[in-house]
């Protein structure tokens, strides 16, 4: 894993996930990362908000959160959003996280 992880941000306002969401993809998965940003691929297309909702549905059932408690707090337009998990605790998503990013490495390899 890199060691430069600038995707997750703890803030006082809750945790900060920074997204390169990919659209019209055949299912909803976290398919990478890099040092700034996880890639999640979306079925929904990017058309009147659909990827945008379908992607705080999947983060929802990913980390066992209320949908209530995640927003897109940026790039709502864009590909590359800031996704901002509210009133969580931080060790709680980062392990989940790490438990998926750490899975997606392995097979690669």
């Amino acid at each position: 894993m890199n060691n430069e992880c600038n995707y997750i941000l703890n803030t006082p306002q809750g945790i900060i996930l920074t997204v390169k969401l990919v659209p019209n993809s055949s299912s909803n998965k976290i398919v990478d990362y890099n040092g700034e940003y996880i890639r999640i691929k979306i079925s929904a297309p990017a058309i009147e908000n659909r990827a945008n909702k379908e992607l705080i549905q999947f983060c929802s059932e990913v980390f066992n959160i209320n949908k209530s408690k995640i927003k897109i707090v940026s790039g709502e337009k864009s590909k590359l959003k800031k996704v901002l998990f509210s009133d969580c605790i931080s060790d709680d998503i980062t392990k989940k996280l790490l438990f998926v990013l750490d899975s997606i490495h392995k097979d690669n390899k």
